[in-house]
């Protein structure tokens, strides 16, 4: 029967021609340039990040045969640089357990699984079934967690006989777990979003699970159901910090979508928070389901889903919808009495970058003009801190501006006349979000990308993502200032295609 799903899914997938190369594609309205999206159909949520042998893994929630979101399967996508995307065919497919959400994978180093062949050593990958039932009360659904595992460094995957290895207890939201090795206990702990807490599981191979503790239940944002945790630790100062991202929807910061975090220790059985309060790791619309690549050593890499469930099946794009956030490597800073998680861009995207303009000293006595064409990274310095805003125009007077409010001590992104607004009432908004660090010092920059821009402040400590959907290209940025701020020093850098 499993094989059955496989071959139909796969003819399907044939028919509706994955894996085509459309060479026009750089010039395809809206398409990303520099960030993952599929050649076609739907995406969500990253899974089953893995880093082996210098090839990341990125699997992710995908629908081969539709623009908006149906059964799930487990696309995959390989790269050296996190940059340059090989778009490889559908590794896990739907079978009679149900369809394939999402989850994590891992190195199984000691072949605790016993999956490992001749000395091979197997990636794993731990994911959500889901399967819907009818019922004269209506339709219900279960989720329970699976195997897979590969041989051939993610090439293929063979499902566990024995799946699924972790049954739902009865609830319905019982999903999504991230697994890691926790060295000082020695066993695979497992993150589970289940309603509005987290489960943590342990287990000595992957397939045998046992409970150890719940965290949640009067702790962060409630505003919508629990989904895609993950748990790692981060060092500061020769002491290791453990983090727990938990991304709920609705209940973000500015709606819809969101990804919190909490920080504490952890000893294999319980997390241990320093405190409950909400914390955002992004405080735009648009990035979502975000975890880490594992087996990366102390370099933790996070990616998100760069759309809102508010919106993410209505947005004006055709043949493909929604697409990856940039990487982001994941630091710990301290500021004042609190201590927080910073992101910013991974360096590999230097290989990107082509011409570089440098302005010093630049009076904002008058707008300051760049005329451009996107992808770019945009670079700001200030030994001051003044209201300013940059604005991306066409000829169209259609606008996205990303400015800061110095006596509200906020940056914005504003999309409200940013162009194509109209397929969500909720879409066309000015979004907000605080600065962190007391320093007068401004730092700020910006990834803008053909329909995207990604806003990091203060070293990564403020971080927005936000979609947008102009007419026409937007060709041009403006920098102004009402106070005629001096802006010590602006650095334009354009961008190369990460499509190859």
């Amino acid at each position: 029967m499993r094989f059955f799903f496989f071959l139909l899914a796969f003819l399907l997938y044939s028919i509706s021609g994955g894996g085509q190369v459309d060479t026009s594609i750089n010039d395809e309205q809206y398409r990303p340039l520099v960030h993952f999206s599929p050649k076609e159909k739907w995406i969500n949520d990253p899974n089953g990040m893995v880093y082996h042998n210098g090839i990341y893994h990125l699997f992710y929630q995908y629908h081969p045969y539709s623009s908006i979101w149906g059964p799930m399967h487990w696309g995959h996508a390989t790269s050296r640089d996190m940059i340059y995307w090989n778009r490889e065919p559908i590794k896990i497919f739907p079978d009679s357990l149900g369809t394939i959400f999402s989850g994590s994978a891992v190195v199984d180093k000691d072949n605790t699984s016993g999956f490992g062949r001749h000395g091979i050593v197997p990636l794993v990958a731990i994911f959500t079934q889901h399967k819907v039932a009818d019922t004269t009360a209506g339709k219900i659904y279960f989720q329970n967690q699976s195997l897979a595992y590969s041989l051939d460094n993610g090439k293929t995957w063979t499902k566990y006989s024995g799946n699924p290895v972790l049954k739902s207890p009865g609830i319905p939201d019982f999903r999504d777990p991230k697994v890691i090795w926790h060295e000082p206990t020695k066993k695979w702990i497992m993150s589970l979003a289940v309603v509005d807490r987290i489960y943590f599981y342990s287990s000595p191979d992957l397939k045998n699970w046992k409970k150890e503790s719940e965290f949640g239940e009067s702790a962060g944002a409630h505003g919508g159901v629990w989904e895609c945790p993950d748990l790692f630790s981060l060092e500061y100062n020769g002491k290791l910090i453990w983090v727990l991202i938990v991304n709920l929807n609705p209940g973000g910061p500015n709606g819809g979508s969101g990804t919190q975090y909490f920080l504490g220790d952890f000893d294999g059985k319980e997390f241990l928070p320093y405190g409950t309060e909400t914390k955002w790791l992004d405080y735009g619309p648009d990035s979502y389901a975000g975890v880490t690549w594992s087996n990366t050593g102390k370099r933790k890499i996070f990616l998100g889903w760069m759309s809102n469930w508010t919106y993410a099946e209505l947005v004006p794009t055709e043949t493909w919808r929604s697409a990856m956030t940039i990487p982001r490597e994941l630091k710990i800073v301290k500021v004042g009495k609190d201590t927080l998680v910073a992101s910013m861009i991974v360096k590999e995207i230097a290989t990107l970058k082509s011409r570089s303009v440098v302005s010093d000293n630049v009076a904002l006595s008058k707008p300051f003009e760049i005329v451009t064409k996107f992808p770019c990274l945009l670079d700001l310095t200030s030994d001051t801190l003044e209201d300013f805003s940059i604005t991306l125009l066409n000829d169209m007077a259609e606008r996205l501006v990303i400015g800061y409010d110095k006596i509200k001590n906020q940056y914005y992104i504003d999309r409200t006349k940013s162009g194509k607004t109209s397929f969500h009432k909720e879409f066309a908004a000015k979004h907000i979000a605080p600065r962190f660090t007391g320093v007068f010092k401004m730092q700020l920059s910006l990834l803008i990308d053909v329909s995207s821009v990604e806003l990091f402040a203060d070293e990564g400590l403020t971080v927005m993502t936000e979609i947008f959907f102009p007419a026409k290209p937007y060709t041009k940025i403006q920098i102004e200032s009402p106070n005629k701020a001096v802006i010590k020093k602006i650095e334009y850098i354009s961008l190369k295609s990460s499509w190859k």
